[in-house]
Protein backbone atom coordinates (compact mmCIF):
# COMPACT_ATOMS: atom_id res chain seq x y z
CA UNK A 1 0.00 0.00 0.00
CA UNK A 2 1.42 3.47 -0.94
CA UNK A 3 2.32 5.86 1.97
CA UNK A 4 1.21 9.96 2.34
CA UNK A 5 3.62 10.91 5.38
CA UNK A 6 1.74 13.86 7.12
CA UNK A 7 4.79 16.19 8.94
CA UNK A 8 3.01 18.15 12.23
CA UNK A 9 4.92 20.72 13.45
CA UNK A 10 4.10 21.57 17.15
CA UNK A 11 5.15 24.38 19.49
CA UNK A 12 3.18 24.16 23.11
CA UNK A 13 -0.02 22.40 21.26
CA UNK A 14 -1.27 20.90 23.98
CA UNK A 15 -4.80 21.90 23.73
CA UNK A 16 -5.11 21.47 19.66
CA UNK A 17 -3.25 17.58 19.30
CA UNK A 18 -6.55 15.97 21.00
CA UNK A 19 -8.41 17.78 18.26
CA UNK A 20 -6.26 17.34 15.56
CA UNK A 21 -5.58 13.22 15.34
CA UNK A 22 -10.05 12.33 15.45
CA UNK A 23 -10.44 14.80 13.05
CA UNK A 24 -7.88 13.65 10.06
CA UNK A 25 -8.93 9.84 10.98
CA UNK A 26 -12.10 10.71 9.49
CA UNK A 27 -10.55 11.95 6.20
CA UNK A 28 -8.67 9.05 5.46
CA UNK A 29 -11.23 6.53 3.80
CA UNK A 30 -11.37 9.28 1.56
CA UNK A 31 -7.30 9.03 0.68
CA UNK A 32 -8.18 6.41 -2.07
CA UNK A 33 -6.55 3.50 0.28
CA UNK A 34 -3.40 5.20 0.76
CA UNK A 35 -1.83 4.75 4.67
CA UNK A 36 -1.90 7.44 6.19
CA UNK A 37 0.94 8.34 8.72
CA UNK A 38 1.87 11.19 11.39
CA UNK A 39 5.57 12.53 12.16
CA UNK A 40 4.42 15.33 15.11
CA UNK A 41 7.65 17.70 15.27
CA UNK A 42 7.97 18.89 18.97
CA UNK A 43 9.47 21.83 18.39
CA UNK A 44 11.06 21.95 22.44
CA UNK A 45 7.17 22.85 23.68
CA UNK A 46 7.19 24.30 27.20
CA UNK A 47 3.96 22.41 27.89
CA UNK A 48 2.34 19.08 28.09
CA UNK A 49 2.60 19.02 24.09
CA UNK A 50 5.52 16.00 24.61
CA UNK A 51 2.94 14.10 26.95
CA UNK A 52 -0.05 14.39 24.66
CA UNK A 53 2.23 12.94 21.57
CA UNK A 54 3.42 9.87 23.60
CA UNK A 55 0.15 9.35 24.83
CA UNK A 56 -1.14 9.37 20.72
CA UNK A 57 1.58 7.10 19.68
CA UNK A 58 1.23 4.57 22.59
CA UNK A 59 -2.98 4.23 20.79
CA UNK A 60 -0.81 3.76 17.50
CA UNK A 61 2.19 3.05 17.09
CA UNK A 62 2.51 2.03 13.30
CA UNK A 63 0.76 5.01 12.21
CA UNK A 64 1.49 7.72 14.93
CA UNK A 65 5.31 9.19 15.27
CA UNK A 66 6.79 11.96 16.42
CA UNK A 67 10.16 13.28 17.21
CA UNK A 68 10.93 15.77 20.26
CA UNK A 69 13.82 18.46 19.64
CA UNK A 70 16.28 19.11 22.63
CA UNK A 71 15.10 22.80 22.60
CA UNK A 72 13.23 24.77 20.52
CA UNK A 73 14.76 25.23 17.12
CA UNK A 74 11.62 26.83 15.01
CA UNK A 75 9.03 25.94 12.77
CA UNK A 76 11.46 26.41 9.60
CA UNK A 77 13.73 23.28 11.62
CA UNK A 78 10.78 21.05 12.24
CA UNK A 79 10.07 21.56 8.87
CA UNK A 80 13.10 20.05 7.70
CA UNK A 81 13.88 17.55 10.71
CA UNK A 82 10.06 15.95 9.37
CA UNK A 83 11.64 16.07 5.76
CA UNK A 84 14.14 14.13 6.50
CA UNK A 85 12.68 11.39 8.65
CA UNK A 86 9.38 10.49 6.57
CA UNK A 87 9.46 7.91 3.51
CA UNK A 88 6.44 7.98 2.33
CA UNK A 89 5.50 8.02 -1.39
CA UNK A 90 3.44 11.77 -0.74
CA UNK A 91 4.42 13.87 1.68
CA UNK A 92 2.64 16.48 3.33
CA UNK A 93 3.20 19.49 5.78
CA UNK A 94 0.15 20.87 7.87
CA UNK A 95 -0.47 22.52 10.89
CA UNK A 96 -2.01 21.27 14.19
CA UNK A 97 -4.58 24.06 14.99
CA UNK A 98 -6.41 22.95 12.27
CA UNK A 99 -6.66 26.34 10.40
CA UNK A 100 -5.62 24.15 7.28
CA UNK A 101 -8.47 23.02 6.50
CA UNK A 102 -7.48 18.89 6.76
CA UNK A 103 -10.81 17.98 4.12
CA UNK A 104 -8.79 19.70 1.19
CA UNK A 105 -6.27 16.90 1.37
CA UNK A 106 -8.11 13.97 -0.85
CA UNK A 107 -8.75 17.04 -3.28
CA UNK A 108 -4.83 18.00 -3.15
CA UNK A 109 -4.23 13.86 -3.57
CA UNK A 110 -6.18 14.01 -6.33
CA UNK A 111 -4.46 17.28 -8.16
CA UNK A 112 -1.14 15.11 -8.02
CA UNK A 113 -2.26 12.06 -9.38
CA UNK A 114 -5.24 12.68 -11.66
CA UNK A 115 -3.89 16.06 -12.97
CA UNK A 116 -0.11 15.53 -13.20
CA UNK A 117 0.72 18.11 -10.33
CA UNK A 118 3.77 17.70 -8.45
CA UNK A 119 2.59 19.86 -5.75
CA UNK A 120 -0.75 20.84 -4.86
CA UNK A 121 -0.83 23.38 -1.77
CA UNK A 122 -2.92 26.19 0.00
CA UNK A 123 -3.86 29.55 -0.51
CA UNK A 124 -5.75 31.77 1.99
CA UNK A 125 -8.71 34.06 -0.06
CA UNK A 126 -8.71 36.59 2.36
CA UNK A 127 -7.13 37.40 6.19
CA UNK A 128 -10.45 37.64 8.19
CA UNK A 129 -10.05 37.36 11.81
CA UNK A 130 -6.44 38.47 11.51
CA UNK A 131 -5.80 42.31 13.52
CA UNK A 132 -5.61 44.75 10.32
CA UNK A 133 -2.19 45.60 11.68
CA UNK A 134 -0.87 42.48 10.91
CA UNK A 135 -2.53 41.92 7.62
CA UNK A 136 -1.14 44.94 6.07
CA UNK A 137 2.50 44.43 6.90
CA UNK A 138 1.90 40.61 5.48
CA UNK A 139 0.25 42.19 2.14
CA UNK A 140 3.52 44.74 2.32
CA UNK A 141 5.86 41.91 2.63
CA UNK A 142 4.72 39.88 -0.27
CA UNK A 143 4.55 43.01 -2.60
CA UNK A 144 8.24 44.10 -1.66
CA UNK A 145 9.71 40.40 -1.78
CA UNK A 146 7.96 39.85 -5.43
CA UNK A 147 9.12 43.09 -6.06
CA UNK A 148 13.22 42.25 -5.49
CA UNK A 149 12.97 38.73 -5.65
CA UNK A 150 13.15 36.66 -9.06
CA UNK A 151 11.84 33.75 -6.82
CA UNK A 152 7.73 34.40 -6.62
CA UNK A 153 6.29 33.49 -3.51
CA UNK A 154 2.64 34.50 -3.85
CA UNK A 155 0.20 36.13 -1.44
CA UNK A 156 -1.59 34.29 1.23
CA UNK A 157 0.38 30.78 0.23
CA UNK A 158 0.45 28.19 3.28
CA UNK A 159 3.18 26.00 4.07
CA UNK A 160 0.17 23.27 3.68
CA UNK A 161 0.74 21.61 0.57
CA UNK A 162 1.16 17.97 -0.50
CA UNK A 163 4.50 16.69 -2.86
CA UNK A 164 5.60 14.28 -4.48
CA UNK A 165 9.19 12.23 -3.55
CA UNK A 166 11.21 14.16 -6.26
CA UNK A 167 10.00 17.34 -4.59
CA UNK A 168 10.91 16.22 -1.26
CA UNK A 169 14.36 15.49 -2.43
CA UNK A 170 14.81 18.33 -4.17
CA UNK A 171 14.11 20.71 -0.93
CA UNK A 172 16.43 18.39 1.26
CA UNK A 173 19.49 18.89 -0.98
CA UNK A 174 18.71 22.67 0.29
CA UNK A 175 20.85 22.16 3.90
CA UNK A 176 21.32 25.74 4.06
CA UNK A 177 21.10 26.98 8.27
CA UNK A 178 18.85 29.85 7.59
CA UNK A 179 15.68 28.48 5.86
CA UNK A 180 12.96 30.52 4.60
CA UNK A 181 10.43 27.33 3.72
CA UNK A 182 7.80 29.32 1.34
CA UNK A 183 10.71 30.40 -0.20
CA UNK A 184 11.93 27.12 -0.95
CA UNK A 185 8.88 25.39 -1.62
CA UNK A 186 8.94 27.93 -4.79
CA UNK A 187 12.85 27.58 -5.59
CA UNK A 188 12.67 24.15 -6.42
CA UNK A 189 9.97 24.93 -9.19
CA UNK A 190 7.82 21.50 -9.88
CA UNK A 191 4.52 22.40 -11.42
CA UNK A 192 2.23 23.23 -8.43
CA UNK A 193 -1.48 24.13 -7.97
CA UNK A 194 -2.92 26.07 -5.36
CA UNK A 195 -6.40 25.44 -3.73
CA UNK A 196 -8.09 28.55 -2.01
CA UNK A 197 -10.37 28.69 1.30
CA UNK A 198 -11.27 30.95 3.22
CA UNK A 199 -9.73 31.57 6.57
CA UNK A 200 -10.17 29.79 9.43
CA UNK A 201 -9.88 30.48 13.56
CA UNK A 202 -7.51 28.03 15.55
CA UNK A 203 -9.38 25.27 17.02
CA UNK A 204 -8.20 25.74 20.65
CA UNK A 205 -4.66 27.63 22.28
CA UNK A 206 -2.79 30.49 21.32
CA UNK A 207 -0.45 31.18 18.31
CA UNK A 208 3.21 31.25 19.17
CA UNK A 209 3.51 34.15 16.19
CA UNK A 210 3.93 37.41 17.80
CA UNK A 211 4.52 40.48 15.58
CA UNK A 212 7.91 40.96 16.31
CA UNK A 213 8.59 37.25 15.57
CA UNK A 214 6.83 37.42 12.03
CA UNK A 215 8.59 40.56 11.19
CA UNK A 216 12.00 38.32 11.81
CA UNK A 217 10.48 35.58 9.99
CA UNK A 218 10.01 38.19 6.96
CA UNK A 219 13.68 39.78 7.39
CA UNK A 220 14.90 36.30 6.96
CA UNK A 221 12.94 35.60 4.02
CA UNK A 222 14.21 38.46 2.02
CA UNK A 223 17.82 38.31 3.02
CA UNK A 224 17.38 34.80 2.14
CA UNK A 225 16.17 35.50 -1.45
CA UNK A 226 16.93 38.66 -2.54
CA UNK A 227 20.95 40.84 -2.54
CA UNK A 228 18.79 43.50 -3.28
CA UNK A 229 19.08 45.14 0.12
CA UNK A 230 23.08 45.07 -0.56
CA UNK A 231 22.53 46.87 -3.99
CA UNK A 232 20.33 49.44 -1.59
CA UNK A 233 22.39 50.24 0.70
CA UNK A 234 25.27 50.89 -2.18
CA UNK A 235 22.98 52.99 -3.68
CA UNK A 236 22.59 55.03 -0.17
CA UNK A 237 26.10 55.26 0.16
CA UNK A 238 26.79 56.37 -3.68
CA UNK A 239 23.93 59.46 -3.25
CA UNK A 240 25.03 60.62 0.22
CA UNK A 241 28.57 60.90 -1.23
CA UNK A 242 27.15 62.50 -3.82
CA UNK A 243 25.16 64.98 -1.68
CA UNK A 244 28.10 65.78 0.54
CA UNK A 245 30.49 66.51 -2.45
CA UNK A 246 27.94 68.97 -3.84
CA UNK A 247 27.79 70.42 -0.62
CA UNK A 248 31.52 70.58 -0.43
CA UNK A 249 32.13 72.80 -2.96
CA UNK A 250 29.48 74.82 -2.38
CA UNK A 251 30.76 75.66 0.80
CA UNK A 252 34.20 76.65 -0.71
CA UNK A 253 32.80 78.80 -3.29
CA UNK A 254 31.07 80.99 -0.83
CA UNK A 255 34.02 80.99 1.57
CA UNK A 256 35.63 82.15 -1.14
CA UNK A 257 33.24 84.98 -2.73
CA UNK A 258 31.14 85.82 0.76
CA UNK A 259 33.82 84.65 3.27
CA UNK A 260 32.56 82.18 6.52
CA UNK A 261 30.15 82.46 8.64
CA UNK A 262 29.09 80.69 11.81
CA UNK A 263 25.33 80.74 10.64
CA UNK A 264 24.02 77.59 9.55
CA UNK A 265 25.79 75.28 12.38
CA UNK A 266 22.86 73.89 13.14
CA UNK A 267 21.65 72.57 9.65
CA UNK A 268 25.05 71.28 9.46
CA UNK A 269 25.01 69.34 12.31
CA UNK A 270 21.43 68.01 11.29
CA UNK A 271 23.13 66.73 7.90
CA UNK A 272 25.97 64.91 9.55
CA UNK A 273 23.45 63.22 11.85
CA UNK A 274 21.46 62.04 8.98
CA UNK A 275 24.54 60.89 7.20
CA UNK A 276 25.64 58.73 9.77
CA UNK A 277 22.09 57.48 10.45
CA UNK A 278 22.76 56.42 6.45
CA UNK A 279 26.02 54.89 7.13
CA UNK A 280 24.62 52.79 10.13
CA UNK A 281 21.97 51.58 8.15
CA UNK A 282 23.85 50.54 5.76
CA UNK A 283 25.91 48.52 7.80
CA UNK A 284 23.52 46.99 9.35
CA UNK A 285 21.93 45.31 5.85
CA UNK A 286 25.40 44.33 5.38
CA UNK A 287 25.93 43.05 8.72
CA UNK A 288 22.63 41.04 7.88
CA UNK A 289 24.16 39.19 5.16
CA UNK A 290 27.43 38.61 7.33
CA UNK A 291 25.66 37.52 10.20
CA UNK A 292 24.25 34.88 7.42
CA UNK A 293 27.21 33.70 6.33
CA UNK A 294 28.52 33.15 9.67
CA UNK A 295 25.79 30.85 10.65
CA UNK A 296 26.38 29.01 7.57
CA UNK A 297 30.28 28.54 7.85
CA UNK A 298 30.19 27.47 11.55
CA UNK A 299 27.98 24.57 10.23
CA UNK A 300 26.19 23.83 13.32
CA UNK A 301 23.25 21.78 13.14
CA UNK A 302 19.80 22.68 12.38
CA UNK A 303 18.17 21.13 15.04
CA UNK A 304 19.26 18.03 18.15
CA UNK A 305 16.84 15.42 18.14
CA UNK A 306 15.86 13.95 22.06
CA UNK A 307 13.48 11.77 21.84
CA UNK A 308 12.34 9.92 18.67
CA UNK A 309 9.42 7.58 17.92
Amino acid sequence: MKKISLIVPCFNEQETIPLFYPTLEKIKPQLRGYELEYWFINDGSKDDTLIELQKLQSQDPNQVHFISFSRNFGKEAALYAGLKAVNGDYVAVMDVDLQDPPDQLPEMLAGIEDEGYDIVGTRRKNRQGEPKIRSFFSDLFYKVINKISSTEILNGVRDYRLMTRQVVNAILEMSEYNRFSKGIFSWVGFDTKYLEYENRDRSAGNTSWSFWKLFRYSIEGIVDFSDAPLSIASFIGLFSFVIAAIALIFIVIRQLIVGGSVAGWASLVSIVLMIGGLQLLCLGIVGRYIGNIYLETKKRPIYIIKEKK
